[in-house]
């Protein structure tokens, strides 16, 4: 079921914001180059590409929230997979066979095949590094007519669901050429991406072949606007049609009726390096957790737009609070003036503020506590090799499968490859095993709850609040989607009047 909630307008946008908007959209939606019987969809999104549009990197959720790329299947709302460029499947023991729909074509007019599926799936499972969904497990590929068999060396229950990631969409032969993967003009979408201007924009085009049916708008225009304030304005002055991540404190400056709310299985954490400086010691780990005011920073920098975090997964996932026992964690030891320093980005407006809440609550706990702050495209490398004490990240907990065990092995799995605590904990990995091994339902979902609690008693990271993310639709939208995971957003039903 998807939740709402709309938002009252306090006072204008101040006109220093407007400024920085000039020249982000033309003048003019109406389409020229598909047909012109309607309005071009005018986005304005928060985080620039950071590999070039690669679908082996998080830029693949961008061509699956323009709906570009498709993938194998995809996920309801309960997470469960359904039919995309597959029709149906089936487990036998290893192997996964999945039958490819008919009648498909790639945006450069080539032809959907087994072997279109096979140089995909191949390519990203053999990339280094590997899409997150696939951490932690090894497949192979082969096609057999007109269907796909995919074999892992363990039985995986969850590998219709892994398929569902857009860091695995299936793309032309086209974009496979040289080291990189190019997405330009290669997807099976309602929406032909034809452009991409760097870091500043993109365009595409209604593809009039998809197997789904001719997309009601003529094409899209997506401008990357990483400050908040400026990014919210769009919506005010007309400029934009969608804003996606509304800051808190942009979302009182704009008609209520043009603001959603969507909970989101989104968790702001505090990742502690456990492998070296000061919060490799346990106790000063322990000290942190102890000195965070959470429910604080819930009502001074979201002003109430957000719930304070009892565990990594959130109310988004209401099965997890029913299902949480208390978590025995460690001693609190003496910070004694120890120096840290903690880093974050300014591309989601508020974790800025929320670092410099945090560092007043730290210093009052005894540490001394320095701040790092960029944009993610230029941290996120640095957070990685564990260059900071300790890391604030607003993290997506199901992005990938529909299934927390994905992210909590990418997080905090020894091999995981987002493991920003640098955690090697045998305790945490046998629970996340065991996690991963267990087949979906009542006992997967217990089985993810006793991980999350692995990894809470090590306090490698501290939970501090679940968000909610806000989205701006303009008057004229019609069919614009609020998707919790981030997947979707303009569809071949979307259209501006």
């Amino acid at each position: 079921m998807r939740l709402t909630a709309r938002f009252l307008p306090f006072s204008a946008v101040t006109a220093a914001s407007t400024l920085l908007l000039t020249g982000c959209f033309s003048e003019s939606a109406s389409d020229d180059s598909a047909g012109g019987d309607g309005k071009r969809v005018r986005i304005a999104m928060m985080n620039p590409p950071r590999s070039g549009l690669s679908p082996l990197s998080d830029d693949a959720f961008k061509l699956s929230r323009w709906s570009t790329a498709e993938t194998l299947v995809t996920l309801d709302a309960d997470g469960d997979a359904e039919p995309a460029l597959a029709t149906k499947w089936q487990q036998d023991g290893l192997t996964w066979t999945f039958e490819i729909r008919d009648g498909v074509t790639f945006h450069d007019g080539t032809k959907l095949t087994a072997e279109s599926v096979v140089r995909s799936l191949t390519t990203a499972a053999t990339a280094s590094p590997k899409p997150r969904i696939l951490d932690g497990v090894d497949l192979t590929v082969k096609a057999d007519g007109e269907t796909v068999a995919v074999t892992t060396t363990t039985e995986d229950p969850l590998v219709p669901q892994r398929l569902s990631s857009p860091q695995l969409s299936i793309l032309a032969a086209k974009a496979y050429k040289g080291k990189t993967v190019s997405p330009v003009g290669a997807g099976t979408g309602p929406f032909e991406l034809t452009k991409v201007n760097g870091t500043s924009s993109a365009s595409l085009d209604r593809y009039d072949d998809y197997w789904g049916g001719r997309a009601k708008s003529p094409g899209i225009d997506v401008k990357f606007v990483p400050d908040g304030t400026a990014r919210a304005a769009t919506l005010r002055s007309g400029e934009a049609d969608v804003v996606e991540a509304v800051p808190v404190s942009q979302a009182a400056l704009l008609d209520k009726e043009l603001v959603t709310e969507v909970p989101m299985p989104r968790t702001n954490t505090l990742y502690l390096n456990t492998e070296s400086g000061p919060f490799k010691d346990a106790s000063l780990r322990a000290a942190a957790r102890e000195a965070i005011d959470a429910e604080s920073i819930v009502k001074g920098v979201y002003e109430g737009r957000a719930d304070v975090a009892e565990g990594l997964l959130g109310p988004a996932l209401p099965w997890a609070a029913d299902l949480r026992t208390p978590v025995k964690r460690g001693n609190a030891g003496d910070p004694a003036g120890k120096t840290i320093t903690i880093g974050t980005f300014t591309d989601r407006a508020e974790l800025p503020e929320v670092a410099q809440t945090l560092q007043q609550q730290l210093q009052k706990a005894g540490f001394k506590v320095k701040l790092d702050v960029r944009e993610y495209a230029n941290i996120e490398s640095d957070a990685l090799a564990g260059e900071f004490d300790a890391f604030i990240l607003s993290r997506a907990t199901i992005l990938d499968s529909g299934d927390p065990a994905a992210y909590l092995y990418s997080d905090f799995g020894s091999n995981g490859s987002f493991n920003i605590s640098q955690l090697t904990d045998k305790t945490v990995d046998a629970a996340l095993e065991k996690a991963a091994e267990t087949k979906a339902g009542d006992a997967r979902r217990k089985a993810v709850i006793e991980a999350e609690a692995a990894v809470l008693a090590t306090d490698a990271a501290i939970p501090m609040l679940h968000e909610r993310v806000i989205q701006g639709d303009a008057a004229g939208v019609v069919d614009v989607e609020h998707d919790p995971r981030e997947r979707a957003l303009i569809t071949a039903d979307t259209y501006v009047k």
